[in-house]
């Protein structure tokens, strides 16, 4: 890996930046109007009745009501700012299980393509990539105002005739943070935003429909997490695919490119969600006043520009007395977050830039080669790209293996 001191090195962290203030300005100026947040109701709404229209709608009941997995607690209607012409559009909370195997509450939006038969219409849950801690860079929020930068990827399924699920993850509410990175609770969550699409009544999708998990960078990882637990977790639903990009499948060793790199608000944020995951990692008591101020911060402010433009080239550190990273209680959680150790059971499209700033190549190469050595019809693609870039240089292929698959074609393989 050459030196982020060199010319070159800081110049591509510079374009990365200015891409994504480009893709991104429009949802913070939005984003920065405060929006008053009323006490959630005590219990869910019934599936009849839509609501709540403000932010409590993102806060679950307390406690949970009764039910499984992918059950939809709470909805309303939703108007994608992109898509309010070609789709029927819905937000929902739904039941979910967290990184500890408990039950939990996930939002998400769910849209159906107009002019097709629901009950015919396969479904992609779609994982979406890095976001940021802030509740106002919630996944949903980005669909309404037109700003998500997987926006593509969605066009793309629903002009086929694909309905899109698409999880916003555990924690973007008013008063959580974030689960960020952690498998374990993604995997869930995107398995069960395509359950909740299957069960709210207003959407009329097949219980039985073709389900094909997709995702870019953190929703690669999500995707491929989605296809891992779904044998034992979901074995009711049918899928027949996964279509998975730029995947941090080590968190390991992608940590280890991102400590004092272009790409280390990324590693912070990690960091700030394994601990919402696990609060037995106990974050804070390795933190020093500089880390405590910063995270704080970035929780109440940080998307997914802010966590480039404001920490390049820091180290862990900077911001810790001692690191985490290094203790026994941290790697075992690393470790069980780690991709590989189920491989899927249907065929998977993984793709990667060949020159990945963010997150490394050679360990998503290395999970694309331990799911070949076990049997996955598995297709691999690089791209001369990078990791920005490779989100739209991967979609046309994607999309086109996606309908392959959802055509009942046999699934190539490179292994």
């Amino acid at each position: 890996m050459k030196s982020v001191s060199t010319p070159r090195a800081v110049r591509r962290g510079r374009k990365v930046v200015i891409a994504l203030l480009g893709l991104s300005m429009l949802a913070l100026g939005v984003a920065a109007v405060s929006t008053p947040v009323a006490a959630a109701p005590a219990a869910p709404a019934a599936e009849g009745l839509p609501g709540p229209f403000d932010d409590s709608f993102y806060t679950a009941p307390a406690p949970l009501p009764s039910g499984q997995p992918g059950d939809v607690l709470r909805w309303r209607p939703a108007v994608p700012a992109m898509n309010a012409a070609n789709a029927d559009a819905w937000e929902v909370m739904y039941l979910s299980t967290n990184a500890q195997g408990r039950p939990d509450a996930v939002t998400g939006t769910i849209l159906v393509p107009k002019g097709v038969d629901p009950a015919a219409a396969p479904i992609v849950g779609y994982a979406v990539g890095t976001q940021g801690p802030a509740f106002k860079c919630t996944a949903s929020k980005a669909i309404e105002r037109g700003t998500l930068y997987d926006q593509p990827a969605i066009n793309d399924s629903l002009s086929s005739g694909y309905a899109v699920a698409v999880t916003d993850y555990e924690g973007y509410s008013p008063s959580t943070v974030p689960t960020y990175i952690t498998g374990q609770s993604m995997g869930p969550a995107v398995i069960d935003s395509v359950r909740a699409a299957q069960r709210l009544s207003a959407a009329k999708l097949s219980k039985t429909a073709k389900v094909i998990f997709q995702g870019y960078s953190q929703g690669g990882g999500g995707a491929l997490w989605a296809g891992e637990k779904q044998p034992a977790y979901a074995p009711e639903l049918n899928l027949v695919g996964v279509a998975a990009g730029g995947v941090p499948a080590d968190l390991t060793e992608v940590a280890k490119g991102l400590d004092g790199y272009i790409g280390f608000g990324f590693l912070a944020f990690a960091a700030v969600g394994l601990d919402a995951a696990y609060p037995d990692l106990k974050l804070d008591s390795y933190l020093n006043d500089t880390g405590r101020e910063q995270l704080a911060d970035a929780k109440k402010n940080a998307c997914v520009v802010e966590l480039l433009s404001n920490y390049p080239f820091k180290k862990i550190s900077d911001y810790t007395t001692s690191n985490p990273l290094d203790t026994p209680q941290w790697k075992a959680r690393l470790a069980e977050n780690k991709l590989g150790a189920t491989p899927p059971q249907v065929p998977v499209f993984q793709y990667h830039a060949s020159t990945d700033e963010i997150v490394n190549t050679p360990q998503a190469d290395a999970l694309h080669k331990s799911y070949c050595a076990a049997g996955v019809r598995e297709q691999w693609q690089t791209y001369v790209s990078d990791h920005l870039s490779g989100i739209f240089a991967g979609n046309g292929d994607a999309h086109q293996w996606i309908t392959q698959r959802f055509a009942g074609a046999e699934a190539p393989s490179n292994c």
